[in-house]
């Protein structure tokens, strides 16, 4: 398997546009978008004479098999998703050297855009879109798909009011009891905006996870804005994690209480106390009493059967209509506005519209896969450099703050203490993002070199060695991994506090989490 580290290295200079080009039953009529692995194109099929998305693996990509894998893999786990509220796969296949996956194009504009412009959502057209959303959660869960990335720019709005959720490029599919993560190169697990606590911790997620970013959507639909705000990434993970959100009723006393009730019950900080699927939440959808709202609802809804769930997203309700209406109607005002406004909403609704959404990056999130080459700014100080990487989250961000701010003074030879404790903490943050690469080999290497350092700092090695553990968990060679956790428990008692010791045991592979808890219950470790 070749090193994705070293793709990334790669000159990223401009790659042909292949519009007016044709492949196979494709033609590429104009480019949408890039991102960190594909170029989007709008494309028309000659054979069924129907506008699709041309998603294009990139070329300095094509010849890597690790990116390969991956770009069929979120494919694999999309086409599997058949549902009138999910964006359709047509077709993934090699032409001319070219890897494509072709799928539904969505005219329209994103859930985003629509909040742009109302500043928030009415109940009743909130609720048209939380049907939707719902069925196609329900649909992916029962296909063992967590989405993972679920929030305003991933839900797509058509012209006539139906709700498609797009982009499975960062779900986590279990099969047979297997999961495997389909990671975007050089993306966050997630949007701080609408991340769930467990994604934030580094926890294992399941569809409650998802759940409670819809949750977090739907209070930005309503309120007009999303629940918790910070001047990082890092900041609005950590409210999530600890911060409830102000009460809906407070910011919109308009509101039927239940549907505030049913929000906040979607973003309850532990699992638990959330809807436990998508099926509880349409139920208590359904019970809610609205005016406009009209009750067209599948009967005996305790086990919702596909044709149900396909029924109910078909836009039968007023709700969906009024949605709709409005949709259309915005577009006539764009239409009055002049030429130049609609290139511009025009340019920005394709560029969320199609189904890769490779194009699309939240407000919070910098865009990594541009930033990761470009050279990282030095500031004042160790500690403010280190932030500045937990803000931007890429490779070449992390390593600059030992290289900015090296932990042995180049002339004196002398360790500066702050230095290396920064260093090593950057150092791991960037072995965690290889793993989110699932560059399990740069990961190694990083933790191998932690693991080697004065055997005094037991806390450095201690985590070091549980990164060799995971990684070696992660390839499966669980002889090994089991055999290096002993050496982590071993360490566990010298660790110089409660908390980084309950901190560690977080961090432990779900696969080896139970002998990990049997080693350090041995002797007192616990």
């Amino acid at each position: 398997m070749s090193d994705p580290s070293k793709t990334q290295a790669m000159p990223s200079g401009p790659e042909p546009d292949l519009s007016g080009r044709q492949f196979g039953d494709y033609r590429l009529l104009r480019r949408l978008g890039r991102g960190g692995m594909a170029t989007v194109y709008l494309a028309e099929q000659d054979s069924l004479q129907r506008k699709v998305a041309f998603k294009a693996l990139r070329p300095t990509l094509a010849d890597d098999e690790t990116y390969v894998q991956r770009f069929h893999q979120e494919a694999k786990a999309a086409a599997a998703l058949v549902h009138a509220n999910i964006v359709q796969i047509y077709e993934v296949g090699l032409v001319e050297n070219v890897h494509f996956i072709a799928m539904e194009y969505v005219p329209g504009q994103t859930l985003r855009q629509l909040i742009a412009r109302n500043g928030n959502i009415e109940a009743v057209q909130c609720v048209a879109i939380m049907r939707q959303v719902a069925a196609a959660l329900h649909k992916s869960s029962t296909e063992g798909v967590t989405h993972r990335d679920i929030k305003p720019e991933n839900i797509l709005l058509s012209p006539a009011g139906e709700i498609k959720v797009a982009d499975f490029g960062l779900a986590r599919v279990t099969q047979n009891g297997e999961t495997s993560n389909l990671t975007q190169i050089g993306m966050a697990m997630g949007t701080p905006l609408y991340m769930s606590p467990e994604q934030a911790e580094g926890r294992e997620v399941d569809p409650r996870s998802d759940l409670y970013s819809f949750g977090i959507t739907c209070y930005h639909m309503l309120s007009g804005a999303p629940p918790f705000t910070g001047d990082s990434p890092l900041a609005i993970a950590l409210q999530h994690v600890k911060n409830d959100p102000d009460r809906l009723e407070d910011a919109r006393p308009d509101l039927p209480s239940g549907l505030c009730r049913i929000v906040h019950k979607l973003v309850a900080k532990h699992p638990d106390k959330r809807f436990q699927s998508a099926a509880e939440l349409l139920n208590d959808l359904r019970a809610l009493k609205i005016e406009g709202l009209e009750g067209d609802w599948p009967s005996g809804i305790d086990e919702w059967s596909t044709p149900e769930l396909i029924a109910l997203s078909e836009g039968r309700a007023e709700a969906t209509r009024m949605l709709g209406e409005v949709m259309r109607n915005e577009s006539e005002q764009t239409k009055r506005s002049g030429w130049s406004m609609n290139v511009k909403i025009a340019v920005v609704a394709f560029l969320a519209g199609c189904v890769g959404a490779f194009a699309t990056r939240p407000d919070s999130l910098l865009d990594l896969s541009r930033r990761e080459l470009s050279k990282v700014e030095e500031m004042d100080t160790v500690k403010d450099q280190y932030l500045k990487a937990a803000e931007l989250g890429t490779e070449r961000a992390w390593k600059a703050v030992y290289e900015h701010f090296p932990a042995r003074d180049l002339k004196t030879k002398k360790i500066n203490k702050n230095n290396q404790y920064y260093t090593w903490q950057a150092k791991h943050r960037l072995a965690e993002l290889y793993i989110n690469r699932e560059d399990y080999t740069a990961a190694r290497r990083i933790y191998d070199e932690l693991a080697a350092v004065d055997p005094t700092e037991s806390n450095v090695v201690a985590f070091a060695k549980l990164g060799q553990a995971n990684v070696m968990a992660m390839q499966n060679d669980l002889v090994g991994a089991k055999k290096k956790l002993t050496e982590v428990a071993d360490l566990f008692p010298e660790m110089r506090s409660d908390t980084l010791r309950r901190e560690l045991a977080l961090k432990v592979d779900p696969k080896l989490r139970l002998e990990f808890e049997q080693l350090v219950g041995i002797g007192g470790r616990r």
